[in-house]
């Protein structure tokens, strides 16, 4: 254990960062970061930029949706908590696995990892962000850098508010700006979990147009309205060359816990039929099927809606660190279904982006 003085000395010798502290240089540092190399150019008329990887990471896996609401960011934490339970058949070791919240205006990740009030991430000797760790999970949030109100001494209600340019310089400093080695020289992530915005603007152009991105989930609610955009940020990310590995609709179904028992409980589900029958609250997934098909893509889960997701989630915790028995008791066969779905959703995509070697 680090003496308290000896770590304050530490941190008073590492880089420190200045929020928009400068009026001059805010538009190219928006994060007050130290200066570095020399940042990505942004495409111009005269040619594409070629794209770059992200330091110390092996692959990048985005989970977007055209759409805001149909619960891509806690797709993405729960998706990168299992995926950190499959192994590399090289090493036979869990893959490690690392989140970047690059959703600039509702950061969501600080919240679903237990970690709105962390503070300030450090900065490494050579002036990059440290990521934040909770659940053996590294992250990256816009939540983590934003200043504090002196009226509530929270970040919770302090808005960002940026024109774009600003947003598109943020977004580079967030993707190639940040320690994922934590420090550890020739370390290096075996998949990063970008949460991305909902819609087709800045922040997904510019992963596009700046990083290999080895693939994306993209999810979706059964309703018209979150398919239309869903439809459009697909067509977006093609036209970037990013490849899209595969569908998930959420919310599809859902299993009452408390409705009456019909006859004996099924031998294989451990549930009556009353409550494995699904109830389609947000209409069928027929037509979320027929778009994937018209698309080509394949349909890697079909979730159903689990109340404990919601509160796990609140409160900071992947939900499949919730205890089975409690997920049993207050769920049902809706939180089975739900990590299972999970966990198939991790071993689809980790061998579709060329995982497995």
């Amino acid at each position: 254990m680090i003496p308290h003085h000896i770590a304050q000395c530490r941190r008073a010798l590492l880089p420190s960062r200045l929020f928009s502290s400068s009026s001059v240089s805010r538009h190219e540092n928006p994060l007050g970061l130290p200066k570095r190399g020399a940042p990505p150019q942004m495409p111009r008329r005269g040619g594409p930029i070629e794209k770059r990887a992200i330091p110390n990471v092996r692959k990048v896996l985005v989970v977007a949706s055209g759409k805001g609401g149909v619960g891509k960011s806690t797709v993405a934490v729960n998706l990168a908590f299992s995926l950190s339970d499959l192994r590399d058949p090289t090493t036979n070791t869990r893959l490690r696995v690392g989140i970047l919240d690059l959703d600039i205006f509702g950061p969501s990740v600080p919240t679903l990892m237990g970690l709105h009030d962390s503070g300030e991430p450090e900065l490494s000797e050579v002036g990059a962000l440290r990521p934040l760790v909770n659940h053996g999970l590294p992250t990256m949030s816009m939540g983590y850098l934003l200043p504090r109100n002196p009226e509530s001494d929270s970040t919770h209600d302090t808005p960002v508010v940026w024109r774009g340019l600003m947003v598109m310089k943020a977004v580079q400093q967030l993707l190639f700006d940040v320690d994922w080695s934590m420090g550890q020289k020739g370390a290096e992530l075996d998949v990063l979990v970008v949460d991305m915005p909902p819609g087709t603007g800045d922040v997904p152009l510019t992963l596009g147009q700046l990083v290999k991105v080895d693939g994306a989930l993209i999810v979706s609610t059964p309703q018209d309205v979150a398919l239309a955009d869903v439809r459009k940020g697909i067509a977006m990310l093609r036209k970037i060359s990013v490849p899209v590995t595969g569908l998930l609709l959420n919310n599809s179904h859902y299993f009452c816990p408390t409705c009456a028992p019909s006859p004996p409980a099924s031998s294989t589900t451990g549930h009556s039929p009353a409550h494995s029958t699904p109830q389609y609250l947000f209409g069928p997934p027929d037509r979320f099927r027929a778009t994937a098909t018209r698309l080509g893509i394949p349909v890697l889960a079909e979730l159903p809606l689990v109340p404990g997701v919601s509160s796990a989630g609140d409160a900071g915790v992947p939900y499949g660190l919730v205890e089975r028995g409690q997920r049993e008791r207050e769920d049902g066969l809706g939180g089975v279904r739900w990590v299972e779905g999970m966990a198939g959703v991790a071993r689809g995509v980790w061998e579709a982006i060329g995982g497995e070697k």
